[in-house]
């Protein structure tokens, strides 16, 4: 397992958040979720626009082994998606806190104080 960036918080399901400017969220699956999915194959990414809320499934990875859902760590708008996972979703793979999913605008950036810092969600997966 590599090293969890200390900058992002982490959700239960496994999605990693890093708030940017402007109320913005980037989100992203983590190393340990991508390596327990095996090679993605495919990645249904959320509608841009569309408004979730916290602890939402909003999109789909699917794996050689299996699909899992998405869920949003925050409520919000859908602001970006990143879109070269449609063609490239492997990317996820090779780097996995460095290639983002979807972004929400976050309506109250209180739901990142659910999630987990990185010592929290380390403890989390080796139990």
């Amino acid at each position: 397992m590599s090293d969890l960036p200390g900058n992002l918080k982490y959700a239960k399901t496994h999605e990693w958040a890093k708030l940017e400017g402007d109320n913005v969220v980037r989100v992203g699956i983590t190393d340990f979720a991508q390596e327990e999915l095996g090679d993605l194959v495919y990645i249904e990414l959320p509608e841009l626009g569309r408004k979730v809320k916290a602890q939402e499934q909003c999109a789909v990875v699917e794996s050689v082994k299996t699909a899992s859902d998405l869920f949003s760590p925050v409520s919000g708008e859908v602001v970006a998606v990143n879109e070269v996972l449609e063609n490239k979703p492997e990317q996820v793979n090779d780097d996995a806190y460095g290639t983002w999913i979807f972004c929400i605008k976050a309506d109250d950036l209180s739901g990142l104080d659910a999630l987990m810092d990185a010592d929290a969600y380390q403890q989390m997966i080796e139990q």
